[in-house]
């Protein structure tokens, strides 16, 4: 037992998830055998011993037995913890009596979760039956679904206007350093931006439909179930694009906002950091007087990959922390110590007052170890760092003579370094010591998880020169979310774009960045927001972060096929127009397996009786939703017509 113990553990420790200061990590590694991890798996099985006792065989087929690796890890003898071994005494348990703690199997369960959800975001999605695809039942659907699409549309924008596209910029690695807008459905999107940003984006920020009652500027009334697939589908993706470095923030309120928590603590590889709580309206106001309650917070959920650190604030220590005036109040007792000439002043013998801080005293501070001391210019003032004081008794003052011939006073006391565990000095975190002697008195503030926005919500509708009355962010909250998780140059996603705000914030203050959106908001679009922002807007974060503009992105959009016919059934005015799309969609489009074009044509009366909504309705439905876009395997089909810019450009995109 004790062989198979310490050799499981040495072997765990291969793994660099599952140790932190060289110690194994107990509850990750549970946590990575609930989810059946890869890497885990694929580590235990290098192991003979290991395969013998986790594993069994059936017919040929090694099966990974996950309850008694479990069991096996979470017993007292592996990595024992008298704590843990404590705490685990009280707690819900299983009908085996096993704790529900230890095996961490509570999960969140829905229809069709195991199912890709097809089709777009629109409100016409709201008017049909959701179509789920089955990942074991359907896969051949589900892979072309999600197989990357063909780009086309490309064109360089900057100050001077739209230019033909040329070629992507990308550095020394070959990576793709420009700034992309995706015109297109971001399911879609994501898969084929994997296939180039894959491990490469920092931060993701996404605002997605909060799924409340309401019908707002694109889908926003899911149910919950296909809601839960809509986001596990992209949150999937996404956790691919991220670096190890990297996070991923979700806005959302408390109409989804618990579901949505247990759902990505699910997702491997993503492990929960914080929820940040945002106000969002005024607490004075409200628009509907009837109502019983006045939602003012949102919250935004942060996940992050294994070696995400947040960038905390940055402050200043003020000198006042380290210097002091001492006023004596009488005389102490002289003594001889170290051949100098020395005065002891015990409590109530000196007073302690703040004196105006002086930077060339608080440079010498560390500089004789325990003793400060005081520059000629500030003779006779006795400056001490406050920690050494307050609260010490003792109080020593030393005279004696520098090299250069002046005067100095010393001031020391004993240093307190139980009470502080060695963490700190004076008061000030060891490892900001040097830091200090050189003279730099920065420091890392602490991160709050509440902000008041309210203000920048209420002031934000026209920022960057589009408008949009529901739903808008302020650039002054993207702005904060980046700092904490980003810094300049790093590469930032956004596949719920809407007018660009998190787009808009990336550029003016020097990150890369993807916006995706699939809605098209003429002209409050993220396009026409970023082109003010290259000629220099002035609104929002502008003049905080000194942005006169400059800079460029590159537009494209994701080649529509039965897209084409969803955008014409949608615009037709008349049954005329209808009757002809149908002409043409019988001919050229992709229709839905279910779709029998001759007992339909045999029913061409029925279906001129029905409103125009309701031919609408059906066409939609006769298309094949995997089809909405042409896939970049099949971009040589001539049927589909790629134009040789085209190619050259996905040709560059996918090598």
């Amino acid at each position: 037992m004790k062989n198979l113990l310490d050799n499981l553990k040495k072997l765990l420790k291969k793994d660099e998830r599952l140790i932190s200061e060289g110690e194994l990590l107990k509850n990750k590694v549970i946590e990575l055998a609930i989810k059946l991890d890869k890497d885990l798996i694929e580590l235990l099985l290098s192991d003979k011993k290991m395969k013998e006792v986790f594993f069994v065989d059936i017919e040929g087929a090694l099966i990974f037995d996950k309850d008694k690796f479990i069991r096996f890890v979470s017993n007292k003898q592996f990595l024992p913890d008298s704590y843990t071994a404590f705490k685990n005494k009280i707690g819900l348990i299983d009908e085996k009596g096993e704790f529900i703690s230890e095996k961490k199997e509570v999960a969140l369960s829905w229809p069709y979760k195991d199912c890709v959800l097809e089709g777009g975001m629109t409100k016409e999605d709201q008017k049909r039956d959701e179509i789920f695809w089955n990942e074991i039942l359907a896969p051949d659907e589900i892979s072309r679904l999600l197989d990357p699409k063909v780009f086309t549309n490309a064109k360089r924008i900057d100050k001077n206007g739209e230019h033909k596209f040329d070629r992507f910029r990308t550095d020394e690695n070959g990576d793709i350093k420009d700034n992309l807008i995706i015109k297109g459905n971001n399911l879609l999107a994501l898969h084929s931006l994997k296939k180039r940003f894959a491990g490469k984006v920092k931060l993701i920020y996404i605002d997605p439909p909060y799924n409340r009652e309401a019908d707002t500027f694109y889908n926003d009334s899911f149910k919950h179930s296909s809601w839960l697939t809509f986001m596990k589908n992209r949150l999937e993706v996404a956790r691919d694009l991220l670096r190890e470095d990297g996070a991923i923030f979700v806005q959302c309120d408390d109409s989804e906002y618990p579901y949505l928590k247990v759902l990505m603590d699910e997702i491997n590889d993503l492990t929960y950091e914080l929820t940040y709580y945002v106000q969002v309206r005024y607490a004075q106001k409200t628009l509907a007087e009837i109502s019983n309650y006045q939602k003012l917070i949102e919250q935004v959920l942060c996940y992050k990959k294994s070696r995400f650190i947040p960038n905390r604030p940055i402050g200043e220590y003020k000198l006042e922390k380290f210097c002091w005036e001492i006023k004596e109040l009488k005389k102490g007792k002289k003594e001889e110590i170290g051949g100098k000439k020395v005065e002891i002043f015990k409590p109530g013998e000196y007073e302690i007052k703040k004196v105006e801080p002086y930077l060339d005293a608080l440079k010498e501070t560390w500089a004789s170890g325990h003793l400060l001391r005081t520059t000629a210019k500030f003779f006779g003032q006795y400056l001490v760092p406050r920690k050494k004081i307050d609260g010490l008794g003792v109080l020593y003052k030393v005279y004696g003579i520098g090299e250069d011939g002046l005067g100095y006073r010393y001031f020391t006391g004993p240093q307190r370094e139980n009470a502080t565990k060695g963490k700190y000095y004076s008061g000030i975190p060891i490892d900001q010591k040097e830091k200090i002697k050189r003279g730099d008195l920065s420091k890392d503030l602490v991160i709050n998880n509440f902000y008041d926005m309210a203000d920048a919500y209420g002031n934000c509708r026209l920022e960057g020169g589009v408008e949009l009355r529901s739903g808008k962010k302020p650039e002054a909250w993207l702005k904060t979310l980046m700092e904490i998780g980003s810094k300049k140059n790093d590469l930032i996603l956004d596949f719920f774009a809407g007018t660009g705000t998190t787009c808009a914030v990336a550029h003016k203050m020097g990150r890369q960045y993807i916006g995706v959106e699939q809605l098209d908001y003429g002209e409050n679009s993220a396009v026409v927001r970023l082109k003010n922002v290259i000629n220099g807007d002035q609104t929002g974060i502008s003049k905080e972060v000194g942005w006169h503009g400059g800079g460029d992105f590159v537009y494209l959009e994701l080649m529509k096929w039965n897209e084409n016919f969803v955008e014409k059934i949608q615009k037709a005015k008349t049954k005329d127009e209808l009757k002809k799309l149908w002409e043409t969609m019988k001919e050229k489009a992709f229709l839905s397996y279910k779709v029998d074009i001759k007992t339909i044509d045999e029913h061409a009366k029925d279906f001129e009786d029905l409103s125009i909504e309701d031919q609408k309705r059906f066409l939609l439905e006769c298309l094949d939703k995997n089809h909405l876009y042409v896939n970049y395997s099949e971009i040589e089909d001539e049927e589909y017509r790629v134009r040789e810019e085209d190619k050259k450009l996905n040709k560059e995109f996918y090598s």
